[in-house]
């Protein structure tokens, strides 16, 4: 669809949910190249500039529709219809329209990965053992990196979209287990083997699924508790990053 073919949605959208409060402004409604599937709208010198993705191009009507509402609810701050969100949702969750994000992120997103091999600790190793004990080597081998800077507050990251687990470089010291680091990769092979659920509009990660899968590595307790004992010193170490 052209953004003129759109504009009407909003305006549509805005008198709804504004309910003869204020004038229509005039909106003007663009495509915008957003590596995802991102939106944005504002008022600027009293006109409603909106950003579509231009992953959404060929969204339908009845989805475009949908979208209007979602943004303008967000704009004058009103609860978004469910029926709006619902229509949404649903289109945005399908496979073509995710596969195309991911693709999209691949093509043009830009990954930093330092490698695998850390000056204590192998990511390639660390990968194997717990694929072969915990997997039955189901995973795939994704990209396996240490991250680029020193991290405290997200000790490891499944990135679907680039296919690569990422440990954090804090991890990669004398004095850390070898088994808080397989821990922490498990955590992320689990995301790969649990993928994302959507529920209401709502994305989960560590669904309840999650959480009991979670507590089969054979260290779990001793992990977790490894983990929130040295916080301070991870943290430190991190420059507090």
């Amino acid at each position: 669809m052209t953004p003129q073919e759109i504009t009407p949605f909003y305006t549509e959208a805005f008198r709804t949910l504004d309910q003869g409060r204020h004038e229509t402004p005039d909106i003007t409604v663009e495509f915008y190249p957003y590596i995802g599937i991102n939106h944005t709208i504002r008022i600027r010198n009293d006109r409603i500039l909106v950003r579509v993705a231009e992953l959404c191009r060929e969204m339908p009507a009845n989805e475009q529709k949908a979208l209007a509402y979602i943004l303008v609810s967000k704009l004058l701050r009103k609860s978004v219809p469910p029926s709006a969100r619902r229509v949404y949702s649903h289109y945005i969750k399908t496979h073509p329209v995710q596969e195309a994000a991911r693709e999209n992120k691949r093509a043009r997103g830009r990954k930093v990965l330092s490698g695998a091999k850390g000056e204590y600790f192998d990511l390639d190793g660390v990968f194997e053992k717990v694929n072969r004990i915990y997997f039955g080597n189901r995973i795939e081998r994704p990209e396996l990196s240490w991250s680029a800077r020193r991290t405290f507050r997200i000790l490891g990251h499944h990135d679907p979209a680039h296919k690569a687990i990422i440990i954090s470089r804090t991890l990669d010291a004398p004095d850390v287990p070898k088994y808080v680091v397989e821990y922490v990769m498990f955590h992320e092979m689990l995301h790969v083997a649990l993928p994302t659920e959507h529920v209401n509009g709502r994305r989960l990660n560590h669904t309840p699924k999650f959480r009991q899968e979670e507590r089969k590595f054979l260290y779990y307790d001793e992990a977790e508790s490894w983990i929130a004992d040295n916080a301070r010193k991870l943290k430190r170490r991190a420059g507090g990053k």
